[in-house]
């Protein structure tokens, strides 16, 4: 039939739409590979020009070497040497030349002296990652032998012992609020705790004592929050998320104590598909069910007996955008679930599931249904994306009673108050409406701009409210004081992080233009800064020796130095026009290394406590983007690391000491690479103040903690969960009490404490480096 026929297209172009974004990952993927190639074989074209001109300046002194004389014992065929004869102060194996006879008389045992001193001299520069026993160790990524050179003090390198760290790391605090594309995810406990989520983390915020409490049993992104009418347990969902090898991974829910953070129960697992988009516990029969809607293509609806882990029905919802659902107050068998375009209303019998359409009639239909709640009467107030308001009454039909005209742009909440009051918040408005039970309007207010729109509203005491907001920030006020943040964080990725040389200070910065300066001790945000430019972000950081200023680095090349007191900008200036992705003082403060994607490293000169910079020189040889760099102990040296896996060095620098440790490529951290890795699937790393451990940041939303040094494949690490996205970066703070993380796209700041024995003793011995290094005490504009 007709109608056959048209859902039939409905289902292939639906189908087609959800397969379309799978098919555009794949094919970034493919370009993605293809782009590496393209980059290692720049790389290695790089390196065969440079290892030409090395050949090239070597010939002359190749030359000199071979071009010598000694004295020649005459033999009763050859005349004596005349007066005349040619010499050399080398000695070399041409013993004589006779001028007048055009000829070379050779010393045999010399020139194959030369000789082979010659080739092999051109076999280092042709193949530079042949292993020298005893002196070097070449690992590989992407199938390109990177050499490590191995310190004087290593005397025996296959004896080293790799040991774990003995320092491990605890939660101490988690900032940030996943607003910007949540819903119904802020919730207030009889403990007096607000309960949220960020990353894979749902976070038990103690509003009064100002303490945190973690529940950590979600392996990806936390998705939705229920609370069951005790309010104690709570049901949290997540997302399906990827193995390291790029496979899927199976979502679930958790329903787990909030008092002992113990989980109760794991539902769903093999059951839903790519992620939980919406639960629900029912209320009238003691939360005896959860209601769970998926994210597959057909969001599927599924009602479980969850104490006893048993699936009583499921049906396919929708092949539209869900948004919410949850049971009726009075009957367990009532669901309704909105989303784009629809709002149905189900009812459950004999174990099924069946659906009906609530029907707008005359009133325009809205593009998304976005939130809803009963009413006391027993009534559905629907918030939809055109800032309406709509009673649906208890009938058959389920049609609208009622419109009102509630916010300008959508109406993202609701919420019902203990006396039937009704509260409602506004997307385009920012604006929260207290209305009441027959939606006159009584109070409102409007949040800061700063903040975004309101995402969600949880009451405290009928007066007292909490915010969450698209911009992820928590907000804690009433209607006649206002509203002050409690909770703030990042709204997109993060890739700049620095901690302050002498206190409990640090700084991020990320796609948001947010330059954003951390209290770690306090747990709060001590002051925020916006870049001017829009399409400027913050990349980098570094703090000054003196503690007084910080550079950031930017995506336009452009770095800026802020004064931590007065927050104003000391100094502004632009190297390049590509971006920048390191900036790093020297020990004593007197430079600035500049690392940018143009491949070049800018030193600058540091006066006036850091307030005026001027350019001394630019380090050249990389053949690809500068991704990591460190200073010398003593501040004459740098050793870099490229996106190419590339470390070059303009001076033998193997017993070199480090003032700080961030490369990732480096005979100390060998160790923190696993076999087959890609040269992407570490981002940063950190070493400690004490030396004693490193910390790692890796693509698979892990952070690892080795001992340091690390110099062994295959070395034992702690492995922590947290981050629900690449870990862009990590650092110790100045005493190395806690470890920072940072996450992302998951916009998510992780602060971890160090537990264990001599996490400030400096003592223990450590080893030089084999890394690149340039000086800083070169000429200007000179390079590698």
């Amino acid at each position: 039939t007709k109608d056959s026929q048209l859902n039939s297209c409905n289902d292939v172009s639906a189908e087609s739409s959800t397969e379309f974004p799978d098919r555009m990952s794949l094919m970034e993927v493919r370009l993605q590979a293809q782009e590496d190639e393209i980059t290692l074989l720049k790389s290695s074209l790089a390196d065969a020009l440079r290892k030409l001109r090395l050949h090239d300046q070597q010939i002359p002194l190749l030359k000199q070497q071979l071009i010598g004389s000694c004295p020649q014992t005459p033999t009763s065929s050859s005349p004596a040497p005349p007066k005349e004869l040619a010499s050399s102060p080398h000695g070399g194996p041409l013993s004589s030349i006779r001028e007048e006879e055009n000829m070379l008389c050779v010393d045999l045992q010399k020139w194959n002296q030369a000789l082979a001193g010659c080739l092999n001299s051109l076999v280092l520069c042709i193949l530079p990652f042949i292993l020298l026993t005893g002196q070097s160790i070449k690992m590989f990524i992407r199938g390109r032998p990177i050499t490590m050179y191995i310190p004087s003090n290593i005397l025996n390198y296959e004896e080293l012992r790799m040991d774990l760290p003995s320092q491990k790391l605890d939660l101490d605090w988690v900032y940030g609020y996943r607003g910007r594309d949540c819903r119904a995810n802020l919730y207030l406990l009889p403990s007096g705790e607000a309960v949220y989520f960020i990353a894979c983390v749902v976070v038990l915020y103690h509003i009064r004592n100002q303490t945190q409490r973690h529940y950590q049993k979600h392996t990806d992104c936390v998705r939705c929050l229920a609370i069951h009418p005790d309010k104690v347990r709570v049901a949290s969902g997540q997302t399906a998320g990827v193995d390291k090898d790029g496979k899927p991974l199976q979502p679930f829910v958790h329903i787990w104590d909030s008092k002992t953070l113990v989980t109760l129960q794991q539902i769903g697992l093999g059951t839903f598909e790519r992620g939980v988009g919406a639960l629900a516990f029912s209320s009238s029969d003691n939360g005896t069910f959860l209601c769970v809607i998926d994210d597959s293509n057909e969001h599927m609806i599924s009602v479980w007996d969850w104490n006893k882990n048993i699936k009583h029905t499921e049906v396919k919802s929708t092949n539209e955008a869900v948004l919410g659902v949850d049971f009726s107050p009075t009957d367990t068998n009532n669901i309704i679930s909105c989303g784009k375009s629809h709002v149905y209303f189900w009812t459950l019998s004999a174990g099924t599931l069946t659906k009906k359409q609530g029907i707008f009639g005359k009133y325009k239909k809205p593009k998304f249904v976005l939130c809803f709640v009963f009413s006391l009467t027993g009534d559905v107030l629907t918030g939809d994306s055109e800032g309406n308001i709509l009673t649906w009454g208890k009938s058959a039909t389920f049609q609208i009673m009622k419109q009102t005209r509630a916010h300008e742009g959508s109406v993202f909440t609701m919420c019902i108050l203990q006396g039937g009051a009704i509260l409602s918040g506004g997307g385009k408005d920012r604006k929260i409406i207290r209305w009441s039970a027959d939606l006159a309007p009584e109070r409102e207010c409007e949040i800061p701009e700063k903040f975004g729109a309101v995402r969600t509203i949880a009451d405290v005491d009928g007066e007292e409210l909490l915010v969450g907001t698209t911009r992820n920030a928590i907000l804690r006020g009433t209607f006649s004081d206002g509203f002050v943040a409690i909770v703030q964080g990042h709204v997109d990725e993060m890739w700049g992080l620095a901690t302050h040389p002498t206190q409990n200070i640090f700084i991020t910065c990320g796609n948001d233009r947010q330059v954003c300066v951390w209290n770690a001790g306090d747990h709060k945000l001590d002051w925020c800064a916006t870049l001017e430019v829009r399409e400027e972000s913050g990349l980098c950081a570094d703090f000054s020796p003196n503690g007084a200023v910080v550079s950031v680095g930017l995506s336009t090349g452009r770095w800026v130095v802020l004064d931590l007191q007065t927050k104003e900008v000391v100094s502004d200036l632009t190297d390049g026009n590509e971006q920048l992705s390191v900036m790093r003082y020297s020990p004593d403060g007197s430079f600035l290394a500049v690392g940018s994607h143009d491949n070049f490293i800018y030193i600058y000169n540091v006066t006036e406590g850091g307030r005026r910079y001027t350019r001394f020189g630019k380090c050249t040889g990389h053949s690809s983007f500068i991704t990591h760099l460190d200073w010398s102990k003593d501040g004459k040296y740098i050793m870099s690391n490229s996106g190419d896996y590339e470390i070059l060095y303009c001076k033998a620098s193997k017993d070199r000491e480090w003032a700080s440790y961030t490369c990732v490529l480096g005979f100390h951290v060998m160790g923190v690479w696993l076999e087959g890795s890609d040269g992407t699937d570490i981002n940063a790393l950190c070493r400690s103040h004490s030396e004693r451990m490193v910390a790692v940041a890796d693509d698979f939303c892990k952070v690892h903690l080795f001992q340091y040094p690390c110099p062994k494949p295959k070395a034992p690490s702690y492995k922590y969960e947290g981050h629900g996205s690449h870990v862009t970066n990590v650092r110790f703070t100045h005493n190395d009490s806690h470890l920072l993380s940072m996450g992302g796209k998951d916009t998510c700041i992780l602060q971890w404490r160090v537990k264990g024995a001599g996490t400030g003793d400096h003592s223990k011995e450590h080893l030089a480096s084999s890394s690149s290094v340039c000086s800083s005490s070169s000429s200007p504009e000179n390079g590698r």
